[in-house]
């Protein structure tokens, strides 16, 4: 059959699209690199990614929606330039790169955020004061976004390296980062085609996780304004944690 049939896998993807959906609705913006580690699990990294792809471009859409005319356009002109660089770099890496090798950066991308966001949340860490915006340092993590983007749809760490000391407020950083990254999604269409990443079975298999896409986007709205996101982003890091490791373990061939 074309499409995938392992019980694992959808067990996987389900939640893991779930919890991306939650993300583009702005509650808890981290959950969005969690797809293609757990996807990887189960199928090869580089197929994770294309099936992930077009689901996230739907997401993408939905969160529009939700944060229509929110978005710091002065941010924008300061990452996106950088971010279609990173795509072409990225796209150069990822047609050399095999299964393994892609395994092995998807979990260390996986495990670098985890580590990055486990020391910021440390106790007893003051909070620094607000950057400037600074349109060189913009360019710089726009680009390292659009990379790490290509190769695993994990493009939020280093995106919020840049914004999220400019300390915007709530609704500007969640509408800023669903365009940046609506941009790279529809972008990255053109090079995954060509890598052979859009095939008929993983357009199907994407096709029957599009409902999840809505729906985690409407969740992520409701939740922004209601509850913490403390207790998800726990579960969160316990899943990147387990994935990540799993992954450079297998990539590493140990």
């Amino acid at each position: 059959m074309p499409i995938i049939t392992d019980p694992l896998f959808w067990a996987l993807a389900i939640p893991a699209f779930l919890v991306s959906g939650i993300s583009k609705g702005g509650f808890a913006s981290g959950g969005g690199n969690l797809a293609v580690p757990l996807m990887a699990l189960a199928i090869p990294a580089p197929q994770a990614a294309g099936i992930a792809l077009p689901v996230l471009c739907a997401m993408d859409i939905a969160g529009l929606r939700a944060w229509w005319g929110r978005w710091s356009r002065r941010e924008l002109l300061a990452v996106l330039p950088g971010g279609l660089a990173g795509i072409a770099l990225g796209t150069a890496a990822f047609g050399t790169m095999g299964d393994r090798a892609v395994k092995l950066m998807v979990g260390a991308i996986a495990l670098v955020f985890l580590a990055r966001s486990l020391w910021q949340a440390r106790p007893g860490r003051a909070a620094p004061p607000a950057s400037a915006p600074n349109r060189a340092k913009g360019g710089f993590w726009g680009a390292v976004s659009g990379f790490t983007s290509t190769i695993a749809h994990a493009g939020g760490p280093p995106l919020a390296v840049y914004l999220y000391p400019l300390r915007l407020d709530r609704g500007a950083l969640a509408a800023t980062t669903v365009v940046f990254f609506g941009v790279m999604n529809y972008v990255k269409l053109v090079p995954y085609y060509f890598l052979g990443q859009l095939s008929a079975g993983n357009l199907l298999t994407s096709l029957l996780l599009l409902p999840l896409a809505p729906v985690g986007v409407r969740l992520g709205v409701w939740l922004a304004g209601r509850m913490s996101d403390v207790v998800f982003y726990r579960i969160i890091y316990v899943m990147l944690g387990m994935s990540g490791t799993k992954l450079v373990w297998d990539g590493l061939g140990l």
